[in-house]
């Protein structure tokens, strides 16, 4: 049998790892998987493993008010030592860019355990952009045994420093395998979204935001909702539908901004396949997230991607997102263009998703079963 640690700690990662996590369990006569939870986004994470589902073995409920990145790394790595003398695992499988992610490498090494990266090798070689992803990643990469990278690039990236080409499988990102299976689920039974249901089911067009990237708070983001605020009052008749995230450097100034525009529609963070279900009645999306620029693509969205640099150059390339930056005069005339010209909007809208077909956990799954005793 072999032993599997699949580690979570935020709500993209949950989304991106549930379908390996699946994929592992159903082939219980090879695989003993248990999932440990780091708790670092605490509410955000709930809700998508209460949905998905996923059967948390350990959690570590690490979070506590005001914790800056040390403390948040610190805690995570000293409560990981129960987890490893309980379970023993032959592998620890992360996800992404986080400080969970960093720190159940960490532990990894520490521990001589094998390490697995699902979604490794972007890079956007900006050591403050994303931060602090982009050297988390970097480290992560230095760290792991096995690099399930999304696309071709990703995999350069990790060959143009130095890992071994036996170790990088390209797999396509699990995004997209979480995507598919929640599209089937809610075209039988789309979930409800409380307060704005009235405004989704008219015939008015959305754009639907999202922001949270910690290198964008302070004046980048009042840059965001300060074009934000413009636009909706340039397009009375369009809505403006923003799941504000719960951190308090976005909440502040997106409700000084927006809270009191008839077309800007602020609402609390919502469960992932109600989100998926306004992502797909978008007209457009405008967005500082990774996640939405590999989703959106296969929804036939166009993206505006506010942040300075992507590791995710592939969709910029593909033509289905583009860099806005946080530049308030730039994101008001992107949005605008898109707006009034359906033509643009339409050559974004049919162009091919680079991001993978569906099939990354399967990959990643008969990938494992070689390389584990």
């Amino acid at each position: 049998m072999k032993k599997v640690l699949a580690v979570i700690g935020t709500r993209p990662e949950a989304i991106k790892m549930a379908p390996v996590i699946k994929i592992l369990r159903e082939r219980q006569r090879t695989f003993e998987i248990r999932v440990c939870v780091t708790g670092q986004h605490r509410e955000l994470l709930d809700q998508v493993i209460q949905y998905l589902p996923i059967l948390v073995d350990y959690d570590l409920d690490i979070m506590r008010k005001g914790q800056n990145l040390s403390q948040l790394t610190a805690i995570i790595l000293n409560s990981f030592h129960r987890v490893l003398e309980d379970f023993e695992p032959q592998i620890i499988l992360i996800q992404g860019d986080t400080t969970t992610a960093l720190v159940g490498a960490l532990t990894g090494y520490y521990n001589r355990i094998k390490v697995g990266h699902v979604e490794a090798g972007l890079r956007t070689l900006h050591k403050y952009a994303p931060f602090p992803e982009e050297i988390n990643r970097r480290l992560i990469g230095v760290l792991a045994d096995y690099h399930f990278a999304p696309t071709e690039r990703a995999k350069q990236s990790l060959l143009c420093e130095g890992i071994d080409e036996k170790t990088v499988l390209v797999t396509g990102n699990t995004v997209i395998d979480a995507l598919f299976l929640t599209i089937e689920k809610i075209r039988h039974s789309p979930p409800p979204i409380g307060e704005i249901e009235s405004v989704i089911t008219s015939d008015r067009k959305i754009v639907l935001i999202t922001g949270h990237r910690r290198e964008n708070f302070g004046e980048g983001f009042r840059n965001i909702c300060e074009a934000i605020q413009l636009l909706a009052r340039k397009f009375p008749g369009i809505a403006f539908i923003y799941p504000v995230h719960l951190n308090p450097n976005v909440q502040k100034p997106v409700f000084e901004f927006l809270g009191n525009l008839d077309n800007v529609h602020l609402i609390p963070p919502l469960v992932y396949p109600a989100f998926v279900r306004l992502m797909n009645l978008a007209y457009i999306i405008i967005t500082d997230s990774g996640g939405i620029q590999e989703e959106a693509p296969s929804l036939g969205k166009p993206v505006l991607v506010m942040r300075n640099v992507t590791e995710r150059p592939e969709a910029i390339e593909a033509g289905t997102t583009r860099l806005v930056g946080v530049d308030k005069e730039s994101i008001v005339n992107e949005v605008s263009r898109l707006l009034v010209d359906p033509g643009i909007r339409n050559a974004m809208s049919h162009r091919g998703n680079p991001y993978g077909d569906g099939t990354a956990a399967v990959k990643i799954a008969d990938y494992l079963e070689n390389v584990l005793d």
